[in-house]
């Protein structure tokens, strides 16, 4: 019984890959990460490791850098393990369901500087929304567009993690999961899905522009983003929101959408180190 890793993603054994889609759910970024990281789109600092007992796989996570580990659903009982496996490893945070994430923390000896709290939420049945204008997939042309309101996305909700925009945006383009909101022939909002594995799709980022708030245009576009996901072949639509915002909360409500349970990212401290 014992954690491997490896930093060849296409290496995770048969088992590991069936582990997470037994609750593609719960496992929903794990997933997506790990489909966008054999595509090369992480580089070659990506790295997974598993927990074996015998010929079963108990647990799952992966590492891309410079962001936190992510632990997905794995049993709390093997949380001790990764973090002695991880001890010399140098991790920005820890994120994943919020007790695995607590528990990671603790078991390492880290010390919390901050943390996000997020709760995950499942479309139910779609409802309207009452916003003008309609939606259109992104092509090659709106590349420079996208990647900017994305880099404004991530300054505003994930600074911590606002890297180069550019092979992200390029990638979902070409994957057809970006979809912009226009109104009066100009693109006032935009929002991205995944595409479905094991039947799941999530939702994420959406992003509205400042001066493009106050019309509803992020409530239009996440419903037009759902729609496509569905369209897609998403048994189960997915999307995460930040509890320290009320606003989008409500607005993914009103559109059907139903909370499941609460994550959390974790920055460790600067200059922290394990402890023991």
């Amino acid at each position: 019984m014992a954690w491997t890793f490896t930093t060849e993603l296409d290496e995770l054994p048969p088992a590991a890959d069936a582990w997470l889609r037994g609750d593609p759910t719960r496992n929903t970024v794990a997933l997506t990460v790990l489909a966008r990281g054999r595509s090369g789109l992480w580089g070659g600092g990506a790295m997974a490791g598993w927990y074996a007992d015998g010929e079963s796989v108990r647990g799952v996570v992966l590492h891309t850098p410079p962001y936190q580990l992510l632990v997905p659903d794995i049993p709390l009982d093997i949380v001790p393990s990764l973090a002695e496996a991880l001890r010399d490893l140098p991790l920005p945070g820890v994120g994943g369901p919020r007790a695995q994430a607590e528990a990671y923390l603790s078991a390492a000896g880290r010390t919390e500087a901050s943390r996000m709290s997020m709760r995950m939420y499942r479309l139910a049945e779609l409802r309207p929304h009452s916003a003008t204008g309609a939606a259109r997939r992104a092509g090659p042309g709106d590349l420079d567009l996208a990647a900017g309101w994305m880099r404004d996305f991530l300054l505003e909700a994930e600074p911590e993690n606002a890297d180069d925009p550019y092979p992200q945006t390029r990638a979902r383009i070409g994957a057809g999961e970006l979809v912009l909101w226009e109104d009066a022939g100009r693109p006032v909002a935009m929002a991205a899905f995944s595409t479905p594995i094991a039947g799941m799709s999530r939702v994420g980022p959406v992003y509205t522009p400042p001066e493009h708030r106050k019309h509803g245009y992020g409530s239009a576009v996440t419903h037009a983003v759902s729609r496509a996901a569905k369209d897609a072949g998403a048994t189960s639509v997915l999307l995460f929101t930040d509890l320290a915002n009320p606003t989008s909360n409500a607005i993914y409500q009103a559109l059907g959408y139903r909370p499941l349970t609460d994550y959390a990212t974790i920055f460790f401290a600067a200059g922290d180190r394990p402890a023991g």
